[in-house]
């Protein structure tokens, strides 16, 4: 029944949040909505901040086990979506707002019904800031001035020290498209992604007088298009690989042949080894097309998130969960998509799982993205994981868990942008 009781309340927070989207280590108004709902309901919890926006927060104690649930706060830059904020361009079209109302739904329940006592692990709920990849510039200027080392909010976090005591990370997501009816994901792996960026540089000359002894470094770039979309061929299908690449910075005019232009890509895979082989394929195209023009080129990588492969030991619980409910009618399992998420660097470290939810219609980071069923996202789907946290006490095999440091994660990391 708790559930029900709340959802108006519940749906409402949602709907607050949705209607004010900040972008990644903005969320301030987004923090004071999660910190005054989660003090109504607890005036004696005690709350961890981090991240200059995040949030931690733990029932039980004393367990050997702790589980994390995990929400993001941040919302996607889309000026041009139909309740985007017109000052910052900020839309909530990922669904990270409904992640946060859930993440509420779900401490007021297991708070209320002291259901958590029963458990024989902890229950962490952590509100993380800025996982999507975007804002650039701000988050440059903020690790400049040493307020952070990563653009992503749970390598951040990482980083700080919020996961090293959780043993297991849950996340959920809004899914992608329109269903007949209400369904579940499990098992919806993803890409990671690097983040390239080619300077190519030529010669300046006036394009009417003396274009003969220009260096173009825009039919470089040009040149490396054409490359990039030959090359594609000679890439795996089943690796999924994407890439975009967009022209950055260029002081380009009619009359003087450009001698600089800036092109950034992105380069999605699912797995590690194959993005550093595909890296070198960019790499290649970009250094020969630079030097069929007389040209050249420097290259800058950085590195964007890790592939996200689920635990599917874990998935078991959710499907088992799936099997005794009545109110959810379909379930999705091993989808692969080219989408990528932090939660594939935090996977590096504990086994971890994210849970698909419909529910919404439009285009996931399109201008049409909204939910449609709020009912299911406000309360079907919380008592849903309710009951999966039920189906993990006492059964966890501790032995088919893993752990491991940030510092082998930051060794891989550098290991894949060197």
């Amino acid at each position: 029944m708790i559930f029900k009781e709340q959802y108006e309340e519940i749906h409402r927070i949602a709907r607050t949040i949705f209607e004010n989207p900040e972008l990644g280590y903005k969320e301030v108004k987004t923090r004071k909505a999660v910190v005054d709902f989660l003090k109504k309901v607890n005036p004696d919890i005690e709350l961890e901040t981090f991240s200059t926006t995040g949030l931690k927060t733990s029932l039980g104690s004393g367990r050997e086990l702790n589980i994390a649930f995990i929400a993001e706060l941040d919302a996607v830059y889309a000026p041009s979506h139909w309740c985007a904020d017109k000052e910052t361009g900020a839309a909530h079209n990922c669904g990270h707002y409904t992640q946060v109302a859930i993440a509420l739904a779900l401490y007021r329940y297991f708070f209320t019904s002291e259901t958590y006592k029963t458990f024989d692990y902890k229950l962490t709920f952590i509100f993380v800031p800025a996982e999507e990849y975007l804002d650039l510039a701000y988050r440059e200027e903020l690790k400049k001035n040493k307020q952070i080392s990563y653009y992503g909010g749970k390598p951040e976090a990482m980083k700080l020290g919020v996961f090293d005591d959780i043993d297991i990370g849950i996340c959920v997501h809004a899914m992608g498209g329109e269903f007949s009816e209400r369904t579940i994901e499990v098992n919806c792996d993803l890409a990671g992604f690097l983040y390239k960026k080619y300077t190519f540089e030529g010669k300046a000359t006036h394009a009417g007088f003396d274009p003969f002894s220009a260096k173009n470094a825009y039919s470089m770039s040009t040149l490396f298009n054409v490359a990039l979309g030959l090359t594609r061929q000679q890439l795996k299908d089943a690796e999924k690989v994407r890439m975009n690449p967009i022209v950055m910075e260029s002081d380009m005019s009619t009359n003087v042949i450009p001698n600089r232009i800036t092109v950034g890509s992105d380069l999605r895979t699912l797995t590690v080894d194959y993005m550093k082989e595909a890296a070198a394929k960019m790499d290649d195209a970009a250094k020969g097309s630079a030097m069929a023009l007389q040209g050249k080129v420097s290259i800058e990588t950085q590195m964007g998130y890790l592939p996200f492969v689920q635990d599917r030991y874990l998935s078991e619980f959710v499907i088992e969960a799936f099997q005794r409910n009545e109110e959810i009618s379909a379930i999705w399992n091993n989808n692969v998509i080219s989408a990528a998420g932090d939660i594939g660097d935090l996977s590096y470290m504990i086994p971890c799982i994210q849970i698909g939810y419909s529910g919404f219609t439009g285009t996931i980071h399109g201008d049409d993205f909204k939910d449609v069923d709020p009912e299911y996202i406000f309360e079907v789907f919380p008592r849903f994981l309710a009951q999966v946290f039920e189906q993990l006490n006492g059964r966890i095999d501790k032995t088919r868990l893993y752990r491991r440091s940030y510092e082998e994660y930051e060794k891989l990391i550098l290991s894949i942008t060197e």
